[in-house]
This record gives structure tokens, C-alpha cells and sequence, in this order.
């Protein structure tokens, strides 16, 4: 018989999921190593191939992680990076929808402070980003910019929630 994995909500169906310490162990295996078998993963954390896959395959139903690939930007060409910061009016949701739907923009968040919606965009080179930023300004209820060139990535990490 198979250990079910501990996946549950809190008191309120919208609240965060916890995660028992199994399940913790079998998402850090994965965030190592994306593609490594189940019998292996089921050795490192003590559970069998089979029960490693129904708690792979719940963890994804309940919508807790994903297992994608990660490339890395500068080896494919991309050696432009930035965050660029937006000033808004009107409806901060349809201006993200917008920001959305530029292809080079791969995150877009609505924030509190500074800034109403700050991107991400990874480009072939300062033109490049001068033509995103084009994009970005054109939309109307934009009002101004700020962008934060990055200049060398030192950490970076997909761990939340297993510590």
C-alpha cells in the first residue's frame, strides 16, 4: 500500500497548501534534477517508484509545482535582461493583460509602492529593449517607465516552500 502525500489546504479552500516532509524531500529532488526517475527519488526519500509517482501526480493536480525546463538566456542569445518598472492609470488589470501579450515580457506582476506593474523582459540587446520599452510606452494608460538593467545574475532559485 502507497503513503498518500500530505497535500492539504488550510482552514480556507483558498488558503496555501502544506506539504508534509515527504513531499517537501520529492520536490527538492525534482528542483535538482527535472527528469530523474522515480525509483531514484523514491530511494532518496524512503518511498516506493509507485507512490513517488501519485505524489508527483497530486502535487501537480492540486497546482503546487510544474516541472518545466529552464533555459538560460545568455547561452541562447539574449544577453539583455531587465526589470522594468510602470506608472499607470485607469485599470491596472487590463494594463497588465496588455503588458502580457508582448512576447519578449515573461513575467508581469501588480505591485504596491513605487511602481503599479513592474516586467520582466529578456532581449537580444539594448535596441532591442529600446523597441520593447516603444511597446510598453505606446500603451496608453502607461504614463512613464523606469528600467533596471541587469548587469550579472547571482542567484537565482526555485525552492520556495520546501525549507
Amino acid at each position: 500500500m502507497t503513503t498518500p502525500p500530505r497535500v492539504r489546504r488550510n482552514s480556507s479552500s483558498a488558503g496555501p497548501v502544506v506539504l508534509d516532509d515527504l513531499s517537501k524531500q520529492i520536490i527538492e529532488q525534482l528542483q535538482n534534477d527535472g527528469r530523474m526517475p522515480y525509483a531514484s527519488i523514491g530511494k532518496a526519500v524512503g518511498l516506493s517508484e509507485a507512490a513517488v509517482r501519485q505524489r508527483v501526480q497530486r502535487l501537480q493536480d492540486a497546482g503546487v509545482m510544474q516541472i518545466v525546463a529552464v533555459t538560460d538566456p545568455l547561452t541562447l542569445g539574449f544577453p539583455r535582461q531587465a526589470m522594468i518598472g510602470v506608472n499607470c492609470e485607469g485599470d491596472l488589470e487590463s494594463v497588465a493583460d496588455e503588458l502580457s501579450a508582448i512576447e519578449e515580457i515573461d513575467y508581469v506582476v501588480l505591485t504596491a509602492g513605487s511602481f503599479d506593474v513592474i516586467v520582466e523582459v529578456v532581449c537580444e540587446g539594448d535596441g532591442h529593449l529600446l523597441e520593447i520599452l516603444s511597446k510598453i510606452r505606446a500603451i496608453p494608460a502607461v504614463r512613464a517607465t523606469e528600467s533596471f538593467v541587469y548587469l550579472k545574475l547571482r542567484k537565482q532559485t526555485y525552492s520556495w516552500g520546501t525549507r
